[in-house]
């Protein structure tokens, strides 16, 4: 089939891959002048922002089961994907951390009790002793409590992003970078100034699909750290009463902390309040980041619908795919699998990869 994309951020990439792996014919369409990583300045998808934290117990805090079965099956999905893209992309699986401060214990244990209302069979928080976490986690002091969630993991995500491109681009895919889709109908792209043709259409263009979904863009900020000599094996969350800190350990002595969660559609630069808050908290738990480097911090707008739930709209010719919100690196590899199930003639991928 020749099928047209309409945009290249995480959920478009991923499509034009694994279409085109299947010996279909691809098109992609986005306002991006490149491939590469955005430059500052521009307006770029949010899946080169995120930190790649990929916690389906973790995020049931703000989603349902069914993201968290999403989330699970796209971790083996991930895995999967990552040993066949070119290049290399740093993906993990050892579990990742919840943490809390003496004074926050009695939130977190009223946020650890919803997490395990809402968890599917086999997915819960298991207590951990301050003796294990600093056998486990040396750099990590300070906290009265912490929890291990055993099936989670992390996937640097501008690594990922890149090697999505790459392994597409190699096979055939056929990229229009620097043209903005103005309009998508079943069947037809139009970008450019022109009307394009195809046999399907992907709708992937996030808060681009406005005003045919009501997708509204919420704010998320973070910060790159340069802290040599700290090792973090595990992405952490601290949960404090104001912010849910993120604290991803990346290749090149890279520490990621993020990310505020902002009403708002400013793209304006990281706030003092951010900087301020999630630092100050990441420094509370690892206290040899007083002495690294902010070496990058960026700002973005996630994708979310009034659920702030994801969805798949499939008609003749056209498929929907948007409101990933913040667990976009979490589900999308799932997703896209439902998304082409839904499309006769497109196989929806390997017995292996679906019951992953």
């Amino acid at each position: 089939m020749h099928v047209g994309i309409a945009g290249a951020g995480l959920l478009g990439r991923l499509l034009a891959w694994r279409l085109s792996t299947r010996g279909h014919r691809v098109t992609v369409f986005d306002p991006a002048p490149d491939a590469g990583p955005p430059q500052p300045g521009s307006v770029y998808a949010a899946g080169w922002t995120a930190a790649g934290m990929l916690s389906p117990l973790a995020e049931l805090e703000c989603a349902d089961a069914h993201v968290a079965r999403l989330g699970l099956r796209s971790l083996d999905l991930w895995q999967t994907i990552v040993a066949q893209l070119p290049g290399e992309v740093y993906f993990h699986r050892q579990g990742s951390l919840l943490l809390a401060h003496r004074p926050d214990v009695g939130a977190a244990q009223r946020l650890l009790d919803l997490l395990r209302s809402k968890a599917p069979g086999g997915m819960q928080p298991r207590p951990l002793p301050l003796a294990k976490l600093r056998a486990m986690e040396p750099s990590i002091h300070g906290s009265a409590q912490a929890w291990l969630l055993e099936q989670e993991g992390q996937i640097h995500t501008v690594q990922a992003m890149l090697a999505l491109a790459a392994g597409a681009s190699a096979q055939g895919v056929q990229w229009h970078w620097g043209q903005a889709v103005t309009q998508v109908a079943p069947g037809r792209i139009e970008a450019g100034g022109r009307t394009h043709g195809f046999d399907w259409v992907f709708d992937a263009r996030g808060l681009g699909a406005r005003p045919d979904l009501p997708v509204r863009g919420v704010r998320g900020e973070i910060f790159w750290l340069h802290a040599p000599g700290v090792q973090l094996l595990r992405p952490t969350r601290l949960l404090h009463p104001r912010w849910r800190v993120y604290i991803v350990a990346r290749p090149g002595d890279l520490i990621v902390v993020g990310a505020s969660e902002i009403e708002s559609e400013d793209r304006s630069p990281v706030s003092v309040r951010t900087t301020l808050g999630l630092l100050s908290a990441a420094h509370s738990v690892i206290p040899e980041l007083a002495e690294a480097r902010i070496v990058h911090s960026e700002s973005n707008l996630r994708p979310a619908l009034p659920d702030n739930l994801p969805m798949i709209d499939t008609r003749t010719g056209l498929t929907r795919l948007n409101g990933l919100f913040r667990h976009g690196w979490l589900i999308a590899p799932a997703i896209v699998e439902d998304a082409l199930s839904q499309v006769p003639g497109l196989e929806a991928g390997s017995p292996e990869q679906v019951t992953a």
